[in-house]
């Protein structure tokens, strides 16, 4: 088994990337391959015309595969039950095409981030994995699949019970795209919310989705009604353990409304809020639902506002493995807070601080924690240095892996790895 790799972001010199026509010849050789388990066409020039080539690949390799091997199946049984009735040898026929099913080697993952795929191609992805029982990853990060997009995979979830991540971040899923038909019967409000809706409805039901990515679905309500939909979701999945809801606009009263759900929910670790505009109050909801033996192991708050105030109500509830607070202006005595929840709590094991005011004791706080070796490098953004008896920090590129808990689809214990940095 093995992953190609086509990705069109290479830094390669005459690299040149793939197009519609590029996907149909590449499928048609891809179906004789029986080892192939991962496809990555990210950062390419796709289109609903090349969506549609791998849309029919899907359904033609598990076709051609039942058929095959039912085929050869029924040869061996007929050639050594000649005397058997003809109803057991109709019963032979029903049964063999579901044991070949599972017997099939096919593509478990499928990469199409950022490429020109619309509603049209969304449709046709969506319509192939309602009867797939093999991929397990699909990634549509980029496209532009619009409001209408979101509601085909959407309804495909309430159906697909295989697939374990979906990555649908920057697909613009409460716009209209231009192909798409406005309808006049529904209030503006609900318009908006329609793939959102659907999503978190599908959630309900679903009980294999490990990981849903919907950052910057570009909502325009103030109501933040989406959020109080996925907190009716959160009590009822029992399946999500990492949620992607970065540049959502959430507020604090929309936090409030989210912490209600987290607070029922027993399964979900990773939570991305990054960029959106929480600050004290919704960090407060935040330490509450974290004092309630939450099962959440990792946070990411990067590009908020929770500032000093916010930074000591989750330091008081600290009790994740992961901590981003990335500019959230936070001065020094909620850094202090932080550093001092450190070396309280032995299950804070990441936090990473950068684009926060950095003032001197707060440097040295932390220069004492890389030193004792209760923080490590690769466990944090920072790393000290001094300058004329004067200590500053420098920032690290290291920050949390965004598939913290969706490992290799081929690895049994996906979902049992810590917290590590890329």
């Amino acid at each position: 088994n093995f992953t190609l790799n086509l990705a069109g972001n290479r830094k390669q010199k005459g690299f040149q990337r793939l197009a519609d026509n590029d996907v149909l010849a590449l499928s048609k050789c891809l179906l004789n391959y029986r080892t192939l388990t991962g496809l990555d066409m990210g950062y390419n020039n796709i289109s609903d015309e090349g969506a549609a080539y791998l849309a029919k690949l899907l359904e033609v390799r598990k076709r051609r595969g039942l058929l095959r091997r039912w085929s050869d199946d029924v040869t061996v049984i007929m050639s050594v039950t000649v005397i058997m009735s003809v109803t057991v040898i109709i019963r032979v026929v029903v049964v063999m095409p579901v044991a070949a099913q599972a017997q099939d080697t096919m593509l478990r993952s499928l990469d199409l981030t950022f490429n020109n795929i619309q509603t049209n191609g969304a449709e046709v992805l969506a319509s192939s994995l309602q009867g797939n029982s093999s991929l397990l990853s699909l990634r549509l990060s980029g496209n532009k699949i619009g409001r209408h997009g979101g509601l085909n995979l959407a309804g495909m979830l309430r159906v697909n019970m295989t697939l374990q991540e979906l990555e649908l971040g920057e697909c613009d899923l409460n716009l209209l795209v231009p192909s798409e038909v406005l309808p006049l019967t529904l209030p503006l409000s609900l318009q908006e919310m329609q793939s959102m809706i659907g999503l978190s409805t599908a959630l309900k039901t679903n009980t294999t989705l490990r990981s849903m990515d919907v950052s910057r679905a570009l909502l325009f309500s103030y109501l933040e009604e989406w959020a109080v939909h996925f907190s009716k979701m959160l009590p009822v999945n029992s399946s999500l353990v990492e949620l992607h809801l970065g540049k959502m606009g959430l507020t604090d009263t929309g936090m409030e409304r989210l912490s209600e759900g987290l607070k029922l929910n027993h399964r979900l670790r990773y939570l991305d809020l990054r960029c959106n505009r929480v600050s004290r109050d919704g960090a407060l909801h935040l330490s509450r639902v974290l004092k309630e033996n939450s099962p959440l192991e990792v946070i990411d708050l990067s590009s908020n506002r929770i500032e000093d105030p916010g930074a000591e109500y989750l330091s008081e509830a600290i009790c994740s493995k992961g901590s981003v607070l990335r500019e959230n202006n936070i001065s020094t005595r909620g850094l202090l807070s932080l550093a001092g929840a450190l070396n309280n709590s032995p299950t804070l094991t990441h936090i990473y601080i950068w684009g926060n005011h950095l003032e001197e004791p707060v440097c040295q706080a932390f220069r004492e924690l890389l030193i004792t070796g209760r923080l490590t490098p690769e466990q944090s953004d920072v790393r000290p240095y001094e300058v004329d008896g004067h200590v500053f920090l420098a920032e690290l590129s290291h920050h949390l892996r965004k598939h913290l808990f969706f490992l290799d689809v081929n690895e049994k214990n996906a979902g049992s790895d810590s917290p590590q940095t890329q």
